[in-house]
């Protein structure tokens, strides 16, 4: 995955902008409206760059919200609920933005920056809750959550619940279908062993 630029002031520049979005959208006048003077110099490859950069600042702050989160006795399923419900409050005071962030991902032509996006995401929420892996599952892993990821993000647009409550439902509907088809898998996988063998 391409490595993103990454430094304080590009940080500080994307929190003043991310609330002139609703008003002057993904743009470098976004960035001017908040009085970030260098947004041209910050942001060279315009409000396409900015949102990438915003949704790599919310990873982050995604993961070392989740660091200090008190994750004990919870299975994995769990881990994962708590992590995209940490996601979801860090983004609640900036939801148009990312209503706006995730129209223009959407546009023909940045379907490239939408699945760095969604990659990136998926991939802090997977280390958030302790995936280390690095054999084949590493691949399924992060295609199952990003369906899941994906799909609550769109539920979670048209969710007027102050605590997300519709948007969780569904994750939690998600995750139980994913455990119940992992358990059928592992009952079916071993009788197939034995029949072939």
């Amino acid at each position: 995955m391409r490595a993103i630029e990454r430094d304080e002031g590009r940080d500080a520049a994307l929190m003043a902008a991310v609330g002139e979005v609703p008003v002057a959208g993904w743009t470098i006048l976004a960035a001017r409206r908040a009085g970030v003077g260098d947004a041209d110099l910050l942001f060279p490859g315009g409000g396409g760059e900015m949102i990438e950069a915003w949704l790599d600042l919310l990873d982050r702050r995604m993961e070392q919200a989740a660091a200090s989160a008190d994750m004990t006795g919870l299975g994995l399923s769990g881990r994962v609920r708590a992590v995209i419900a940490l996601r979801l409050e860090l983004m609640r005071p900036d939801r148009e933005a990312l209503r706006r962030a995730s129209g223009w991902l959407l546009l023909p032509g940045n379907g490239a920056r939408a699945t760095r996006c969604l990659a990136r995401t998926v991939d802090a929420i997977w280390h958030a809750v302790g995936d280390r892996s690095a054999d084949a599952s590493w691949y399924s892993k992060r295609a199952i959550l990003a369906a899941i990821y994906g799909g609550a993000l769109l539920v979670w647009l048209r969710d007027p619940d102050p605590e997300d409550a519709s948007t969780l439902a569904f994750v939690d509907r998600r995750l139980a279908g994913l455990a119940r088809f992992g358990r059928l898998k592992s009952r079916l996988v071993p009788r197939r062993a034995v029949e072939g063998g």
